[in-house]
């Protein structure tokens, strides 16, 4: 592994992606002062956890007072991160590590804006330098939105509801900007199309397990259609 693709990957996180995750965790910051809890827990929850369905599970479950117990609330935080894991397996074999361990260090960065981010670039950058490029975008993400929380902490006072409600879905949006921008390659359309066609699930089934359901429902629809493709 080579160190000359770091700043690169730094620069990359800088641009769009830095701005979508500072509005995100500005208001998970905002989320974090209307519920009473001290600003350290802000960052401490930020840059432990890094993936926000988890954080405002912690949230909500801190504020209630840990209604049900700790241990409630971290496999509820674990079970809405649970899409980590597919992102690690699809990331890997891009990374082009050739020893298993200099995964370990970009192991933490793993989360939806590195990943998409990663996932588009990596290819163009020299197998070697890949895992520099990713520890240079993920660790300059991580830090952005550390100090963005810290941010959104102490400016919460300034931002209304519908305003912290609008910040949250920034970073999903700059995502979904990023899936429109591959429409013309097979693989995305059929995620885009079969997501959105799933998506009606959710009116039907309970809302515990609605969106959950209709996201299983619309990749494992995408993924036989792409294996059939393939087959041909």
């Amino acid at each position: 592994m080579t160190s000359n693709a770091f700043l690169p990957g730094l620069r990359e996180a800088l641009g769009a992606p830095g701005v979508a995750m500072a509005a995100t965790f500005l208001a998970f910051g905002a989320a974090v002062q209307e519920a009473g809890l001290p600003p350290g827990w802000a960052l401490l929850a930020c840059w432990g956890i890094y993936g926000m369905p988890g954080q405002l599970v912690l949230v909500q479950a801190a504020s209630a007072g840990w209604a049900g117990g700790v241990g409630i609330a971290v496999m509820g935080a674990v079970a809405v991160n649970a899409r980590f894991l597919p992102m690690a397996v699809s990331i890997t074999p891009v990374l082009a590590a050739r020893n298993r361990w200099y995964l370990l260090p970009a192991v933490p960065f793993i989360a939806v804006t590195p990943w998409a981010a990663a996932m588009r670039a990596l290819p163009a950058v020299e197998r070697p330098d890949r895992v520099a490029w990713f520890l240079g975008f993920g660790l300059t993400s991580w830090v952005v939105a550390g100090f963005a929380s810290l941010s959104g902490f102490f400016v919460a006072g300034a931002l209304g509801g519908e305003a912290r409600a609008a910040l949250l879905f920034v970073n999903p949006l700059y995502y979904a900007l990023l899936l429109a921008a591959d429409l013309d390659r097979p693989a995305p359309r059929r995620a885009v199309l079969c997501g959105a066609a799933a998506a009606s699930l959710a009116l039907l089934l309970p809302a515990s397990v609605a969106l959950l359901a209709a996201g299983l429902a619309g990749g494992t629809v995408a993924f036989l259609l792409g294996r059939r493709r393939g087959a041909r």
